[in-house]
């Protein structure tokens, strides 16, 4: 009969292993999703991938979807936290704004962040689902800046919720013009200076 230690640390051991094999599959479609897109890799090659088997896939995710969206959210984490790394150092809101945008159209130059992103994240997630997504991290950071600058007589943003949402939409819409141009380099350049260009539009 097993002591009680041992009773008490299999609970943890199975928590980690389901915390691992988690990790592996969003790993796994991070990889697939990013090289390959959403419609070219199966489930099957996702469970490989993870080194799990099939059923452990669907224990954790009820569909591919339901992981792909997953993967989508950590992408979309990653690239805000970079963006914010990138603006902390700004002199004022307008400037933390920019370099923020900036940052954030340079890490859409990726392949593997475009695809996920950009590419595929609308149509398989639905453009409801994608835009609630999209808005969930980056919208109270960039309203907040907003509402600072306005208050600090740096801009002049009467409904910061709308000019936020008109803000990610020009984002998105740049990413898409990024993943699509045969000079991504050159067209990131355009959008950036696009952007910025409408916030100084509400100075």
């Amino acid at each position: 009969m097993p002591d009680r230690s041992e009773a008490e640390d299999r609970p943890s051991l199975r928590a980690e292993q389901v915390k691992q094999t988690r990790a592996a599959l969003v790993e796994a479609g991070r990889l697939l999703f990013g090289r390959d897109g959403f419609a070219a890799t199966s489930v099957d090659d996702l469970a490989r991938q993870a080194r799990v088997t099939t059923g452990a896939l669907y224990h954790h995710f009820p569909n591919k979807t339901t992981l792909f969206e997953t993967v989508f959210e950590a992408v979309h984490s990653e690239l805000l936290d970079g963006a914010e790394r990138a603006a902390s150092g700004a002199c004022d809101e307008l400037e933390f704004l920019a370099r923020g945008f900036e940052a954030y159209l340079d890490q859409l130059l990726q392949p593997d962040v475009q695809r996920i992103l950009i590419t595929d994240a609308p149509a398989v997630l639905g453009l409801a689902r994608f835009t609630e997504l999209d808005e969930r991290y980056a919208f109270a950071v960039i309203a907040e800046a907003l509402r600072s600058a306005t208050a600090a007589g740096k801009l002049a943003v009467e409904d910061p919720e709308t000019v936020t949402r008109l803000l990610l939409g020009a984002l998105v819409r740049g990413g898409t013009l990024i993943a699509g141009s045969a000079q991504p380099d050159r067209t990131r350049d355009a959008v950036a200076r696009a952007m910025r260009k409408m916030l100084d539009g509400f100075a």
